[in-house]
């Protein structure tokens, strides 16, 4: 079996979430996890979806896909980040979900920081980008918090970029 890739901050461990958990977590079971609120919330399931795709279609590359957020306190998965693929022309992309009950408490600020620096010491990257909408101001403040800074919007949506 595949050793799933982690790292580490002060308060979370990012786990690298493996294909052969991807369909669990989609279907919203909680694949041997310990879920705050029982299971993974709609954006970490989607987030499987698109990692059990891509390594369906052979498109997957392992420590490019989606992490579960660990907290180290009490081992529960407070929520979900990850690439939306491995590096393409010096780009890669991040998303992230978080259970409701733990917003607000800078976990996603801190696992977006780790992981957009994990991206930027790898030499295929030099730009890591996240998007959000307008109306969503949480997802902007954590982006900005982590050092991303706006760009120009792309398909209707905001896009904040950090460079290494």
């Amino acid at each position: 079996m595949t050793q799933a890739i982690a790292l580490h901050t002060d308060r979370l461990r990012l786990r690298e979430v493996l294909p052969g958990e991807a369909p669990e977590i989609r279907a919203g079971r909680p694949a041997g996890l310990d879920w705050l609120g029982g299971t993974p919330g709609e954006g970490s399931r989607e987030a499987a979806g698109l990692l059990a795709a891509a390594h369906a279609a052979g498109r997957h590359r392992p420590g490019w896909g989606m992490y579960v957020l660990v907290r180290v306190e009490d081992g529960l998965v407070v929520g979900g980040m990850g690439f939306q693929g491995p590096p393409r022309d010096g780009l890669v992309e991040i998303g992230f979900d978080l259970h409701p009950d733990a917003r607000g408490r800078g976990y996603a600020t801190e696992a977006l920081a780790a992981l957009a620096r994990r991206a930027l010491d790898d030499t295929r990257v030099d730009t890591v980008i996240a998007t959000t909408t307008r109306a969503n101001t949480a997802s902007r403040r954590v982006m900005e918090r982590a050092g991303f800074a706006r760009r120009p919007d792309r398909d209707g949506q905001l896009v904040y970029a950090l460079t290494g």
